[in-house]
């Protein structure tokens, strides 16, 4: 496994995957791309994992979307096409992953960092975690297909709040919109310990059957085309000043 991206198996059968980059705010780069994969190849080989849960190292952040600084020697289109489809593929594969996937959402989330929990079945966030879906004021759109997934999801209403927006929300806001399903606080779980528990009593088979209908669902309704297409989209984005002048903006601030 890369050291990236870490693992941990609970004997409830709950494979944790973490995105080991807290220096960076868990920032994805090709090496967690290759882990994030080798991570899934192990859930999806190991019988004995019901469920897998993504977070981030540490409790800043759990992902603050695509490293700036490595994915900026991308300058054309058809550079970033590469990065981003490779990045949307694996996006997919968590969506359409046959056993229940949750996103613990321990600290900020932005950008992509959003793609990645839109894409798990059940999301669950920290009292004091920030989301967002910012790309907008990038100059660019969602380019992991984070927007086709949304409105698989979410009402559109919601949805457009969340994109056309392109706010950092709180985690009780993120809720209200219906893109949080559970807050989690020291005191309180608002019912996720529970469901946890009575979702890893079950057979992964039984899991697995309920989780393919969802699946065949989406297959059916050609969501794949969709989001290849958004990844096109962003990457058509990608190269234009705009974008390119938002991100020096955003790095000269720092």
């Amino acid at each position: 496994m890369e050291n990236s991206v870490k693992t941990d198996l609970s004997r409830s059968g709950l494979l944790t995957i973490i995105i080991n980059r807290p220096e960076k705010r868990n920032a994805i780069n090709f090496e967690v791309m290759d882990g994030l994969e080798l991570a899934l190849e192990l859930a999806e080989q190991d019988s004995s994992i019901k469920a897998v849960m993504i977070r981030g190292e540490g409790n800043q952040a759990f992902c603050a979307g695509g490293d700036l600084k490595e994915f900026h020697v991308l300058k054309t289109a058809d550079d970033a096409l590469v990065m981003l489809s490779r990045m949307g593929s694996i996006l997919y594969r968590l969506l359409t992953f046959h056993k229940p996937t949750i996103a613990n959402i321990n600290g900020t989330a932005v950008g992509g960092g959003c793609e990645i929990a839109a894409a798990c079945d059940i999301r669950l966030a920290d009292r004091t975690a920030k989301l967002g879906f910012v790309q907008g004021n990038q100059g660019i759109t969602t380019g992991w297909g984070g927007a086709s997934i949304l409105y698989e999801k979410l009402p559109v209403r919601a949805a457009f709040e969340l994109l056309l927006g392109a706010d950092v929300h709180t985690a009780e806001k993120a809720k209200e919109l219906g893109f949080i399903d559970y807050i989690i606080s020291e005191n309180q779980d608002e019912g996720w310990d529970s469901l946890q528990s009575r979702l890893l009593s079950k057979e992964a088979p039984v899991l697995m059957a309920y989780k393919n209908l969802l699946v065949k669902k989406w297959e059916a309704s050609g969501l794949l085309a969709r989001i290849n297409e958004e990844i096109k989209e962003c990457s058509r984005l990608w190269e234009t000043d705009v974008h390119f002048d938002a991100v020096k903006r955003f790095m000269d601030k720092k």
